[in-house]
């Protein structure tokens, strides 16, 4: 009669554990020399370190080896991390983004660079631009629209003079949450936020907290920051705010859209590097002639050469009275052959074709 076998012990299970952990230090030691010898390439080369179309390539990469348990959000964090370290082994990058600490623009250029990436948090979104111009950051981030409250127009505006190029973009989806030191939400009569987060929490607002004052200020990292002072004042903000002022989340996802995301421009001083990878998009401005069908003449091209539209938006022209700059995205990357066709055709039409950059979808990562 054979044998009966016992059942793995706890130890055993655990000595599995160790034995991989050695083997997975190893091998990213391993990967991170092969990091550096690459970064030393570059270096000599003069080529820039950061290449978001790469990275963004290894992680669909290893997205698609994934069988679980882990979730691919997981694994992509964890990646995430991997390519921050291995970079920072040369040398960190400096990221300006529109500040405070713990603000959602935060939280987006952390989840582009990851955690070794030197973060400087600047007043306003100018400041950020200006920053990346005079090289004391080699990165910024700024918003540049969100899916229900739409464009940031200081951004859009501050492109027209920028020298600077859009080289990634980051969509991050918004839970906004309803941070306190109270533990009740009858023990709230003050709700503090940016004037975007509480147009985007109106509803709940009207619903669960009728009788609270409504309060705007600069950011909601400054509301989560004056919410620490007073235990009735509650802010509206992200988790990371909860952490960061250690407050608690007394409810979450209160946005009155469930689909809520702000779209994130990574700011550089030369174009993306790298080739098309069929997931582009191409962001542009242009300016039209004061003319009948001056705007129509000017869009045409697109059709003709059946690219696809993803945005179209109009600001006025700074100093000249009625007349607009058009800021446009469209599917597609600049070094595609349609898209170089249709900005051949568009130039003489325009007094003014600016392309801000070419670069990977975060529509595309996110699906």
């Amino acid at each position: 009669m054979p044998r009966k076998q016992n059942p793995p012990s706890l130890s055993s299970f655990r000595e599995q554990i160790d034995r991989i952990d050695a083997q997975v230090v190893t091998l990213l030691n391993r990967r991170a020399r092969l990091a550096m010898q690459i970064g030393q390439l570059k270096s000599r080369d003069r080529a820039t370190v950061y290449v978001p179309s790469r990275e963004r390539q290894v992680l669909a990469q290893v997205l698609a080896l994934n069988t679980g348990p882990l979730s691919n959000e997981a694994i992509r964090a964890i990646y995430r991390e991997i390519i921050s370290a291995s970079r920072a082994l040369e040398e960190p990058l400096r990221v300006a983004y529109f500040g405070p600490e713990a603000t959602y623009t935060h939280m987006a250029a952390r989840e582009q660079f990851g955690s070794q990436a030197r973060f400087q948090p600047l007043p306003t979104i100018p400041q950020v631009f200006a920053e990346v111009e005079q090289a004391q950051a080699d990165y910024g981030v700024v918003p540049i629209e969100n899916s229900s409250e739409g464009s940031v127009a200081i951004t859009l505006d501050t492109f027209v003079d920028s020298p600077l190029h859009i080289i990634a973009e980051i969509s991050l989806e918004i839970h906004h949450c309803l941070l306190s030191r109270a533990t009740r939400l009858d023990q709230l009569t003050r709700v503090m936020a940016h004037p975007q987060a509480l147009a985007q929490c109106r509803r709940w607002l009207a619903t669960n907290l009728p009788g609270a004052t409504v309060e705007e200020v600069a950011s909601n990292a400054r509301a989560a920051e004056l919410a620490t002072a007073d235990v009735h004042v509650a802010a509206i903000a992200g988790r990371m705010a909860a952490d960061h002022y250690k407050l608690n989340v007394l409810a979450a996802g209160i946005q009155d859209q469930a689909a809520n995301f702000t779209r994130f421009a990574v700011l550089g001083r030369t174009q993306a590097p790298g080739q098309p990878t069929g997931n582009d998009k191409t962001s542009m401005l242009l300016s039209v002639r004061d003319e009948v069908g001056a705007l129509y003449h000017s869009l045409k091209p697109f059709a003709d050469n059946a690219i696809n539209l993803h945005r179209i938006e109009s600001r006025p022209l700074k100093g000249r009275p009625w007349e607009y700059l058009f800021f446009i995205d469209v599917e597609g990357h600049l070094h595609d052959e349609p898209i170089a066709r249709a900005l051949e055709q568009i130039r003489p039409l325009c007094p003014l074709v600016k392309v801000l950059g070419s670069y990977v979808s975060a529509n595309h990562m996110t699906r």
